[in-house]
């Protein structure tokens, strides 16, 4: 039985080597290298690529962690031996203890953080024993062991740095002997064979006691003195002690540890899973990389996606939705390291592995396994033909199923119409088997022969004629041109030798490809057109969402303002409501001047009026014309109209032509001039009182009236003060005075002008 548990587990590891080969060649093909490497620089511990268990819960698990901000975990050590000598209940040694005490620290980091969600849950699951907090109190953050934590060895450390203080001071002394001073070649302390030497010359014997570790290039001898190599014995004697000590420690911990081995077990399985979560997510942010994990179809889609290996590339969009993608066209214009970013593009969506692309836009299905079929099988020590060795491979790929498959130069290794017939059918079996299939091709016979499938696509590499070079960019739905005779030009051949070979090609096979490229010439027009179609769609778009977007605002802003003065004047009436039932007129005025305060401010207030009078300007003032004799700031001028002079607000005045007077007779009557005329300030601000005030004596005067009773009330007596220092300052007021008990008392004033 015995042996047949070594026996299996001999074989499971060499099918895991194998694996692991396989994996080595595909990443090494794919020209993915270097990526990997620095993707696993990001490890704490050295991991597989495949995440064990449930994608998409790992995937849940990584996107939770990218939104977080957190430091990365410290580098450590496999707990596999350390597992394995705990189940022996062996001993571990204080680096070995440390190593798991690094973990347990770095969840306890994350745990502290209190968060919410998928990784608040998790740290949750973490509760770390007692046991385990007793031996970790014994190290420092740097690993080191606590020593001031055991009387023994705080003592046993303090004799050895007073042993090291004295072998300092008996160098110095007699490195600064007056009989030693003749013997010695430097004044320096040597470190040679472990050991505090001076440097003399032959002869010191006499003088200095000790042994001679060694010999200088020069002759001098390399002296250990006897009081140095003494006080280092008895060094060694304390380290000794302290090394029993810590082993007691180590023993104690190993015994407590052998307790926790469920707890340990827990945290490397856990620890194991988050770095491959931190490694991913890190990696990703660092280098600005998108996460995309592959979903449950065979679909491809990519848009914008960069293989690694090139810089300043251009990105590529591919929609790989069909079975078999075919691609043609010109020599070194790209088509395989397309192939190339397909397969690799899966390659990292399985492996949940971080990649340049949009990642809104693109969609990567799901596949048992990536195959390449890249570079050329002929090896001369096998005595296989290119040929031979491309049978080979595809004979394996037959073996696979719901597999990737990439073969480069489908061609490769025989004549092209037996090929063209050959690979047909074997891409027909391919996809029976649930293969999907990249394909690059110069058979164009090959690429008839599948074109009329609805489920192979074609795609063709685009090259510049006018430029003479590829632009390494692909159109869909195409036959491409290979552009042989020109990329031979390009790299050197000479122009007379590429138009003999294109003599020999014949007129035929040029038509034919004057026919391939007109095709090409005019899907790239229509796609051009397509695209001008798009950008001016995409402008309607936006501008008509920007509309939308503007009329559901000003709605809003209309419905709040219609609200606020709603409010405004609900408030208003409930003051006046409450003003109405007070009995006495003091009330009254409060309520009045509070509920007044409530309305929203008149509009007419709020607008500013751009308008500009000047001193000889004709002017309106309600029904009456006049002119501006002087300006006082820009808020108040002085007007004249009919011979007499008013002093007025600037904002009741209005621009109007002047009329030419006619000749007029003066007429004297002598009319008697009633008083009468009332003004009611009640419940009016200060301001707002004045402005109402000089409103009223203006018209006054124009309508000739001499006499005139203002209602302030009494209130506060704020605007009664108001306009007693309004009316002291109105240039044309004569005189005023309180109005007669029946007329309103103090509360109101007798104005003459």
């Amino acid at each position: 039985m015995l042996q047949l548990h070594y026996f299996n587990t001999i074989v499971t590891e060499q099918m895991q080597k194998d694996s692991l080969s396989k994996l080595q060649t595909l990443i090494k093909q794919l020209d993915l290298v270097e990526h990997i490497e620095q993707f696993q620089s990001f490890f704490s511990r050295e991991q597989t690529l495949y995440i064990e268990g449930d994608q998409e819960l790992h995937f849940r698990y990584i996107k939770a962690l990218d939104a977080l901000e957190f430091k990365a975990p410290p580098k450590v050590s496999d707990f596999q031996t350390i597992k394995n000598h705990l189940k022996k209940h062996g001993v571990l040694s204080f680096e070995q203890i440390f190593e798991l005490i690094k973990v347990v620290r770095y969840f306890r980091y994350f745990k502290n953080m209190n968060l919410d969600g998928l990784i608040g849950e998790w740290m949750g699951k973490f509760e770390i024993p007692p046991k385990f907090t007793e031996i970790e109190k014994y190290f420092t953050q740097k690993g080191a062991f606590e020593e001031n934590l055991d009387e023994t060895l705080f003592g046993l450390s303090a004799r050895i740095k007073e042993h090291k203080n004295e072998m300092s001071a008996t160098l110095k002394r007699m490195m600064n002997s007056s009989k030693l001073a003749g013997y010695l070649v430097d004044t320096q302390i040597h470190f040679v064979n472990n050991e505090d030497c001076l440097l003399v010359r032959g002869g010191f014997n006499h003088v200095l006691k000790g042994a001679v570790v060694g010999r200088s290039s020069g002759g001098f001898f390399f002296v250990a003195p006897d009081s140095i190599l003494k006080a280092k014995e008895k060094i060694r004697f304390i380290e000794q002690e302290r090394e029993a000590i810590f082993y007691q420690y180590a023993k104690e911990f190993s015994s407590k540890l052998t307790e926790l081995q469920p707890f340990i077990h827990f945290i490397d399985k856990e620890f194991t899973k988050f770095d491959n979560y931190q490694a991913r997510v890190l990696f990703a942010q660092s280098s600005n990389l998108q996460l995309l994990k592959s979903q449950k179809d065979s679909k491809i889609i990519l848009h914008g996606f960069i293989h690694p290996a090139l810089h300043h590339a251009k990105p590529i969009n591919v929609d790989f939705s069909k079975n078999i993608l075919m691609i043609t066209g010109v020599n070194a214009g790209g088509k395989t390291m397309l192939l190339k970013s397909i397969l690799a593009s899966a390659f990292m969506a399985k492996y949940i592995i971080p990649m340049k692309l949009n990642e809104a836009k693109s969609h990567i299905g799901s596949f048992k396994t990536v195959l390449s079929i890249i570079d050329d099988p002929q090896n001369v020590k096998n005595d296989i033909s290119t040929f031979a060795g491309r049978m080979q491979e595809f004979s394996r790929i037959f073996k696979e199923t719901s597999a990737l498959v990439g073969v480069d130069e489908i061609e490769l290794g025989t004549d092209s119409d037996e090929a063209a017939a050959l690979f047909k059918v074997i891409l027909d079996d391919l996809i029976k088997r649930r293969q999907k299939v990249v394909v690059t091709t110069h058979h164009k016979r090959l690429a008839a022969l599948m074109a009329d499938r609805d489920d192979v696509e074609l795609m063709a590499a685009i090259y510049d004629e006018e430029q003479r070079r590829p632009t390494y960019e692909f159109m869909q739905g195409i036959i491409g041109k290979s552009y042989a005779f020109e990329t031979a030009s390009r790299y050197g051949i000479n122009n007379k030798l590429v138009q003999e070979a294109k003599q020999v090609y014949g007129d035929n096979s040029e038509k034919l490809s004057l026919l391939i490229e007109r095709g090409s010439q005019l899907e790239r027009e229509l796609k051009h057109k397509h695209a001008l179609v798009d950008e001016k769609l995409a402008a309607l778009k936006k501008k008509e969402q920007q509309l939308k977007e503007t009329k559901e605002a000003q709605l809003r802003e209309i419905e709040e303002q219609k609200a606020a003065l709603k409010r405004s004047y609900e408030v208003a009436i409930s003051e006046a409501k409450a003003a109405a039932k007070a009995n006495d007129s003091k009330a009254i005025h409060r309520a009045m001047n509070k509920a007044n305060k409530k309305l929203p401010a008149k509009e007419s207030d709020s607008l500013k009026r751009d308008v500009t009078f000047f001193v000889g300007d004709v002017v309106k003032y309600h029904s009456s014309r006049g002119t501006i004799v002087s300006m006082k700031g820009d808020k108040e001028a002085t007007i004249e109209m009919d011979g007499m002079k008013v002093r007025v607000k600037t904002k009741h005045l209005r621009h109007t032509q002047a009329i030419k007077q006619t000749p007029k007779t003066d007429v004297n009557l002598q009319v008697e001039k009633r008083a009468g005329l009332k003004c009611d300030l009640h419940g009016m601000r200060a301001d707002e009182a004045c402005d109402t005030l000089d409103k009223f004596l203006n018209d006054a005067l124009i309508n000739g009236w001499d006499e005139v009773i203002v209602y302030h009330g009494i209130g506060t007596g704020k605007l009664s003060f108001a306009v007693k220092n309004f009316l002291k300052a109105h240039p044309r007021v004569k005189k005023f005075e309180d109005a007669p008990q029946h007329l309103g008392g103090f509360g109101a004033k007798i104005v003459h002008l």
